[in-house]
This record gives structure tokens, C-alpha cells and sequence, in this order.
């Protein structure tokens, strides 16, 4: 079944009335609860509120001397202020020795404070206990973790004063107990996996990210690193749409290419709908006698699904096929075959409705106002045309020509260059809208 006929009917549709058509029959994967290194990638469905504060105790930022700040007022190198070194403290350490009159703790990086204290001195600032002049290092611990000196204490000299507080985290000095650490919507990156598990999440809930199963047709395709024969090509579309489904932040699996026989096709693709949460196909969507995909799924029956094709007002990229198919319905994006049309379908319909599936909001590409260094000479009326172009700095410079099987401008291109419908030409110098590809 389509939307009117085999063909989808006589009606051309805009690329917003597309667009806004799979838009709304999208709905959002269902969330799940997943380990932390499971759910990079995925989009937080909750507001992760922090248990307890963080750091949950004062510690030090440096390594050095836990000090009462009275005890080194107006301490020199001159006139170092002497102290007496009572105790080691790690990080980790649970029994913190006390800092009294005239007393410092040797304190790590990230150790606990200790009673007492009210600042670190850093070695640096010190003579490290070797008696000598300022220190680079600590002197070493002894085998228990007390000072070097046989009778368990060493001195230290600390030749610059200290203000209280200084070189200390305090507590709560991150995120406060209360605090929200992630807000739902988040997309989960390394940083915040990381501020979930400082928080002490070991799960999160999440919107997992989509499943894609990619499929190219056409009998003349090659894999890569095989030989060509008379008349073959090599398969490069899903291995370009397979690494679009990934940088739009899906899991993407990549079919081999199937051969022009509807049958092989339908069977492949039932095959491959257990694992997907969408499919996109290139190629076979024309007027051709091999269009496979058309063939194959415009005799669909209601308990199979449904699949329109249709010619949109736009270059490259008129035909277009969407649907949702198997007795899940999952989304299938029938996309052409010449690989620039494929590949700008993708951008204007295929990410989307993926972040759609995340749900985020289905537009993360930046449109931006440039000037066209070289204009466009001519475009096709009633279209509206996706140019390859190069942008830096407000300018933008249209990349090779418009023919759809250019892959070498593909590459060469970080923009799409518009030209909306109502427009037949750009002049030099004219301002155009262009949407920045990353």
C-alpha cells in the first residue's frame, strides 16, 4: 500500500512536507536502564539528583603540609618557620593524625584534611624535610608511613606563609547533597559518565540509541577490495550511510549489497528486522525495470506495513521512499542511489528522524547566512537545491558541479549550499543559506 499509488501518485511534495511526514510518525525508543559504559551515547530520560555532597570531605589540592596558618606567618627563606612533622596522610586514609601548636601532617593529593589544619603548604614551598633549600619532591615515607627519622618525627621548614584555606577542596565544593549533577535530555558523554559515577551512579536510565540496519542494492556493486568486473562499481553508499547513522550517534550495521531480485530483497530485509529500530536502503526508488526496493514493497499488505514513494521537489534527491514496516513498524528510509542524492536525503531526513527516535530534538545541524564567493549560475525552478560547498569565515564556495554521482566534491565539502525554489541562479557576492555538515 502507498500514499495514493504504486508510484505515490502525480503529487510532488516539498522537502518540509517530507520531512514533517516522518516526523510524525516517529515516536521515541522506549527507555532502559543501563550500565554506565553501556549508555555513552544515549540520551538521560531523568534528572540525577547528587546523594552526597562532592568532594564529601575537605581535602588537599597539592601535595605538601597540612599547617595551622598562625604557625607560618611570616615565614622566609631566611626565616623558614620550623615545624614538627607528625603523620603521613594518602588518599584513602581513614585515621587522620591531629595538627597541633608548632606541628604539620604530610598530606597527598586528594588526602583527607586533618583536625587541626588549616591549610596546605605546598613542597614546593618547603625544604621537603631535607634541611636544605626548596624542594621538588617529598622525601620519601618509611616503611610504615612514618617519617625517615628513627624516632618517627622529621621537621620540616616552610619558607612562604599560607592563607587559611589555601590549597584545600573544600567539601560540597563541586556539586552540593540536592544538587542536580545530569538533567534529563543530556546526552551522555565522557564527562558526564564520569560525574555519574562520582555521584555513585552505577545505572542510569536512558533513551538507548537506535538501531540501523543499512542496506545498498543493485547487482553492478563490488565490495571494496574486490576486483571489478565489465561493468561492476564498488559499494560505497552504505558504507557512507553507515558511518552517517554513527556520527548521527546510532549503532549501525552494514548489509552487503543486495541484488536486483525483489524476492532476495524482501527476504534480506525480514532477516535483518529483528535487530533494527530503523532501516535505510539506497537505490532501487526510480522508474527503472530493476528499482528493487519499489518492487518489493509497494505490494505490501496492512499486516506487512506501509511504504510511500515519492518524487519531492528538490536536487538531488527527487525520489524518496519512507514507510514503516514489520509487525514492530519500524521506519525504513528508501534513499537514491547515486551517492551525493543519498547521502543529502540522509542529512535532510534520516538524522533527524534518528535523534527523533533518541528524542532529541530532530535538528542539531547549524544554519548559517554566508556570502557565495562564486554564485550559482543556474538551478532549477520549482526545486530546491542542496550544492556541495566549502565554507570559512562568512564566505561559502560552491564544490564541483550538481551531478549526483560526484563523490570526490562529496568529500571535498563541509556545507550544503541552498537554493531555495523560487530561485534559478545566485549571483557572485549574493548571500545564500548554508547548512554546516559537522
Amino acid at each position: 500500500m502507498t500514499d495514493g499509488s504504486a508510484a505515490g501518485g502525480d503529487r510532488i511534495w516539498s522537502v518540509d512536507e517530507h520531512l514533517d511526514d516522518i516526523l510524525g510518525k516517529i515516536r521515541p525508543l522506549e527507555p532502559i536502564e543501563l550500565q554506565l559504559l553501556d549508555a555513552q551515547g544515549c540520551v538521560l530520560v531523568e534528572d540525577v539528583v547528587v546523594p552526597a555532597a562532592l568532594p564529601p570531605f575537605d581535602n588537599s589540592s597539592m601535595d605538601g603540609y597540612a599547617v595551622r596558618t598562625a604557625d607560618v606567618a611570616g615565614a622566609s627563606e631566611e626565616f623558614p618557620a620550623v615545624l614538627t612533622v607528625v603523620g603521613d596522610i594518602a588518599a584513602g586514609s581513614a585515621e587522620l593524625p591531629a595538627v597541633g601548636p608548632g606541628e604539620a601532617v604530610r598530606i597527598m593529593t586528594g588526602a583527607p584534611l586533618p583536625p587541626g589544619a588549616e591549610a596546605v603548604v605546598p613542597v614546593e614551598w618547603t625544604d621537603g624535610e631535607t634541611g636544605e633549600g626548596p624542594a621538588e619532591t617529598m622525601a620519601a615515607a618509611g616503611p610504615e608511613g612514618s617519617p625517615v627519622e628513627d624516632d618517627g618525627f622529621g621537621e620540616v621548614r616552610v619558607h612562604r606563609p599560607v592563607a587559611a584555606r589555601a590549597h584545600i577542596r573544600d567539601r560540597g565544593s563541586d556539586v552540593a547533597a540536592g544538587e542536580i549533577a545530569v538533567r534529563a535530555g543530556t546526552v551522555l558523554g565522557p564527562a558526564q559518565l564520569g560525574l555519574l559515577a562520582a555521584v555513585g551512579r552505577a545505572t542510569v536510565s536512558v533513551r538507548p540509541r537506535p538501531r540501523v540496519v543499512v542496506l545498498s542494492t543493485g547487482s553492478e556493486l563490488v565490495p571494496p577490495g574486490e576486483p571489478l568486473g565489465e561493468g561492476r562499481i564498488h559499494d560505497s553508499n552504505s558504507f557512507m550511510l553507515t558511518a552517517c547513522a554513527r556520527d548521527a550517534g546510532a549503532l549501525a550495521y552494514r548489509v552487503g549489497a543486495v541484488d536486483d531480485d525483489p524476492v532476495v530483497f524482501r527476504a534480506t530485509l525480514e532477516d535483518q528486522l529483528v535487530r533494527a529500530d530503523a532501516v535505510v536502503t539506497s537505490g532501487g526508488v526510480s522508474v527503472g525495470a530493476y528499482d528493487v526496493v519499489k518492487e518489493a514493497l509497494t505490494g505490501l499488505t496492512a499486516e506487512e506495513g506501509r511504504v510511500s514513494f515519492r518524487r519531492l521537489a528538490m536536487q538531488p534527491g527527487k525520489p524518496q521512499g519512507f514507510g514503516r514496516v514489520g509487525p514492530d513498524r519500524v521506519p525504513l528510509f528508501a534513499l537514491p542511489g547515486n551517492p551525493v542524492s543519498s547521502y543529502v536525503s540522509f542529512e535532510l531526513f534520516v538524522r533527524p528522524a534518528l535523534r527523533a527516535l533518541m528524542g532529541l530534538p530532530p535538528g542539531d545541524r547549524e544554519t548559517v547566512r554566508a556570502v557565495c564567493v562564486d554564485g550559482v549560475k543556474s538551478s532549477p525552478a520549482g526545486r530546491r537545491q542542496f550544492l556541495r560547498g566549502r565554507y570559512a569565515d562568512g564566505e561559502v564556495t560552491p564544490v564541483g558541479g550538481a551531478g549526483s554521482h560526484l563523490v570526490k566534491a562529496l568529500a571535498d565539502a563541509d556545507a550544503l549550499i541552498v537554493v531555495p525554489e523560487d530561485t534559478t541562479s545566485v549571483d557572485p557576492g549574493a548571500e545564500v543559506e548554508v547548512v554546516l555538515l559537522g
